[in-house]
């Protein structure tokens, strides 16, 4: 924090012996430039803007936007109003306004009219300002996302696009402060990355973790949409491993959150207790899980599967004996699916409990865990103390390393919490327990563990749009899902035609208005 304090004095003195001439010029006074903040004020009062713009300029991500129109904004308000005036104050940093400080005799026009003077002018601001309030939506209010996994189904299925709410557990502030607007970790296209990290430039920038105030506590069996938090993928669209990445660009997951700070969770037979009780999932949840499946004669049709079954997560034969394995699989699926003529046999593919599975958390040779026995874990609450064992010291490693930033380790059988014996230890903020629904295809906490607050994105609460991949034509749409909320008792319910409505009805006022005016 000092750091960057110290970093953001030294960038005030930078601007302040850039532009103090300019200051003067404009009827202030030159030492206003130096004051932090309130030059900021008397700078938009030059360049003829108003005050809110300060939150542009602090806002992380939109700053970025904003910073390089006021560098414009300013040589302008000094009649430098050329194409060629434009592109030196962008392409030098803003160091251009030092060249008009030291170097010229510039004119301050007080009243300069800051609308554009062409139409190409009008097209590039309405762009900027267009690219900037929906910076700010998708930052702070609602993001899309995009279902690519069949984890969740049947609640969320394959190409649901959603929007994501970042309010409701409280936005973050971007931590990453020099990024692409409206992107995540890669650009699209041009598959590049879409951001600077502290490796590149250290202190500017990556900003502390802050979030916003937000409507409510994640509650349990919520889907909330995180950030990965083992991932070290340079980009989605390539498979390197072990590369920084800072918490805000790591790949966005949905998982349910099944298991919230201070409960005690243990996974039997696939299924999820908490504190000792069987956790009992809302009515549109379905659990799926794997099966094998042994075929009397015939081979099993992806088509049948989809239409009269529902089962639409892959499958395949894995032996000589065209045993298939049907990697997800509801109940209500299951029931029908047990009297197909072709069905043989059908058996639930369960790992047996105390077989270890080296793939599952914490990955330690102590703990013979698996997908389907689990646990049982303690899920860490804020400000809770517990002690920490030679026993669960795997389990809670990596919180106290990674996540909360201490070192520890085991010497002698002790517990050495940086650099000094400490075998208690307090969590600094919640963690979380997010599974799949599709329990016998998810790669969830299971896998790494627990989810810290600072990693959640926000909460997914509607779908705007489904494709089926597997469908042709006009059923390639599930109309249905359309415009349906995510959470919620019973079926879901599509509001697209109230949507179409609203609509139709905007689109009757707008053209009586019109003809009103005439």
């Amino acid at each position: 924090m000092n750091d960057l304090l110290n970093l953001l004095l030294i960038i005030n003195f930078i601007h302040g012996i850039g532009t103090w001439k300019l200051y003067s010029l404009s009827g202030n006074k030159s030492w206003q430039s130096f004051i932090p903040v309130y030059n900021i004020f008397i700078l938009l009062k030059i360049i003829n803007r108003p005050w809110w713009w300060i939150f542009m300029i602090i806002l992380p991500v939109i700053n970025v936007i904003i910073i390089p129109v006021i560098w414009v904004e300013l040589s302008r308000s000094f009649k430098k109003n050329t194409y060629t005036d434009t592109f030196f104050s962008v392409i030098t940093l803003g160091t251009y306004n030092y060249y008009l400080n030291y170097f010229t005799k510039p004119e301050y026009v007080k009243s300069r009219d800051v609308n554009p003077k062409s139409s190409n002018g009008e097209w590039v601001s309405s762009i900027i300002f267009a690219v900037i309030a929906a910076t700010f939506v998708h930052t702070y209010f609602m993001q899309p996302y995009t279902i690519p996994t069949s984890s969740l189904e049947k609640s969320l299925l394959v190409g649901d696009f959603l929007f994501v709410s970042k309010f409701h557990y409280g936005a973050r502030v971007p931590m990453t402060t020099i990024a692409a607007p409206m992107v995540h970790d890669t650009i699209p296209i041009i598959k590049r990355k879409s951001y600077l990290n502290k490796e590149q430039l250290p202190i500017i920038t990556e900003l502390p973790y802050l979030r916003l105030p937000g409507l409510q506590k994640i509650k349990r069996n919520e889907i909330v949409c995180f950030n990965w938090p083992v991932d070290t993928f340079k980009n989605m669209y390539f498979t390197d491993k072990y590369y920084y990445k800072p918490i805000d660009k790591k790949t966005n997951y949905v998982k349910r959150a099944v298991g919230i700070a201070g409960d005690t969770l243990e996974v039997i037979n696939g299924y999820v207790y908490i504190n000792g009780e069987k956790n009992q999932l809302p009515e549109r949840a379905k659990l799926q899980f794997s099966y094998l499946v042994q075929p009397k004669k015939n081979k099993f049709n992806q088509k049948v599967m989809i239409n009269n079954y529902d089962i639409t997560d892959r499958f395949g034969p894995i032996n000589n004996n065209y045993t298939y394995k049907f990697m997800g699989i509801s109940d209500k699926s299951l029931d029908k699916l047990k009297n197909h003529t072709n069905v043989q046999w059908i058996k639930k593919d369960t790992t047996p409990k105390g077989i270890k599975d080296s793939s599952v958390f914490p990955h330690n040779k102590n703990y013979n865990w698996n997908n389907d026995f689990f646990g049982p874990v303690y899920i860490p609450k804020k400000n809770a103390t517990i002690e920490i064992t030679k026993e669960n010291y795997p389990i809670y490693r990596r919180i106290i390393e990674v996540y909360e930033q201490n070192s520890v380790k085991i010497v002698e059988n002790k517990i050495i919490i940086n650099d000094s014996e400490d075998n208690k230890y307090t969590f600094k903020q919640d963690y979380f327990w997010l599974m799949g629904d599709n329990r016998g295809n998810s790669q969830d906490s299971r896998s790494w563990g627990f989810v810290p607050f600072d990693h959640v994105v926000g909460k997914p609460v509607f779908k705007w749009l489904s494709i089926d991949y597997n469908a042709k034509g006009f059923n390639k749409i599930r109309w249905d899902r359309m415009f349906t909320t995510v959470h919620g008792e019973g079926a879901p319910t599509s509001y697209f035609l109230h949507f179409i409505g609203l609509i139709l009805l905007w689109n009757v006022i707008s053209y009586f208005r019109r003809n009103k005016q005439k």
